[in-house]
């Protein structure tokens, strides 16, 4: 099936805390501290925790003494409970158990959770958005039941039409009375997405990160420091810019914008004096170090993707209509398993 239309919807949930029942509306926190203990434990038996566990969170995020110190002068103390501590490195994992329930009503929709980021995926067909629309809907009255409020300034609405055919108008989405911005891109974990699938604005954008850094490497080869670590100082701080999420990316990036990327990696081994791996050499070891991972999880959804022919020792090749599919992480990471066979 080729997808001619896919409509996403980022968002972000309101980072602030509740006191008394009241949404504060200054300084923002985490959202961790929206989670009520209640709502949370009642979760966790659904989920199969054992009671004596599911009591000793509550406990736990219960009743918990706050306050605020500034120099020599202390806040008197408040009792919070509801939210997780900060710093707790039980509060990711909590949230991620109190969102759980948080999943997509339809088949043609796809609900992305990544702490308190939230991504609403939706494929148009035939022009019908209602089930996107009733998603966004649905997904709504479930913050409104969990203590949540959708930050709508920080949502973002983002439309991907392949489609060769005449433009399409689409419905705004509205979020609690409000308009909800369309971009022709935004910033996703890192990663800039483009209505167009093009990726020259992520790549100029770490082009750019990664040059500035080339001036710290610069006063420290200028204070003499052995090319060992100056190549550590490298891996560590403009190589891992670069290749970071490079599996998602770099297969469909332009020769200009690898090229880019690329005059990145010489002047560093000018200042360095020592020979760097290209991009496309760790594109290549990252898809096969992926693909590996996904071959030996049967559990993984895309697992299925990855059949052995009859001689069991290459893997069969995916077919690509599109010259975007043939060189998207999948059709890739096979001809790199098989070229590492």
């Amino acid at each position: 099936m080729i997808v001619h239309q896919v409509t996403i919807l980022y968002s972000s949930f309101f980072k602030s805390y509740n006191l008394k029942g009241v949404v504060g509306k200054h300084g923002a926190c985490s959202a961790f501290n929206t989670i009520i203990p209640s709502l949370l434990t009642t979760k966790l038996g659904d989920l199969g925790l054992h009671t004596s566990l599911c009591d000793w969170i509550s406990n736990f995020l219960t009743d918990r003494p706050q306050s605020e110190r500034v120099g020599n002068c202390a806040s008197s103390t408040l009792t919070l409970s509801t939210g997780a501590p900060q710093g707790c490195v039980l509060s990711p994992l909590l949230y991620s158990l109190h969102t759980y329930d948080c999943t997509a009503t339809s088949s043609s929709n796809i609900i992305v959770k990544f702490a308190d980021d939230t991504v609403v995926v939706g494929l148009i067909s035939d022009n019908n958005e209602r089930a996107y629309l009733e998603e966004i809907k649905h997904l709504e009255n479930w913050c409104q039941e969990n203590n949540l409020l959708l930050n709508v300034s920080k949502t973002k609405e983002l439309i991907v039409d392949c489609s060769k055919k005449q433009e399409r108008h689409y419905q705004p989405v509205r979020i609690s009375g409000t308009t909800v911005e369309r971009v022709d891109s935004f910033r996703y974990l890192g990663v800039h997405i483009s209505q167009d699938l093009s990726w020259s604005r992520h790549t100029n954008s770490l082009a750019k990160k990664a040059r500035q850094r080339l001036y710290h490497l610069r006063r420290l080869r200028d204070f003499r420091l052995p090319s060992k670590v100056l190549r550590n100082f490298y891996t560590c701080t403009i190589e891992s810019i670069l290749t970071g999420n490079i599996t998602v990316w770099f297969g469909n990036s332009t020769k200009q914008d690898r090229q880019a990327l690329q005059r990145v990696v010489r002047s560093a081994e000018r200042i360095t004096h020592t020979e760097l791996p290209d991009l496309q050499t760790i594109y290549y070891k990252q898809c096969q170090t992926k693909a590996r991972k996904i071959v030996k999880d049967p559990t993984h959804p895309n697992n299925r993707l990855f059949s052995l022919l009859r001689s069991g020792r290459r893997f069969r090749s995916l077919k690509t209509k599109t010259e975007r599919l043939k060189r998207s992480f999948f059709p890739q990471a096979i001809r790199a398993l098989n070229q590492g066979n």
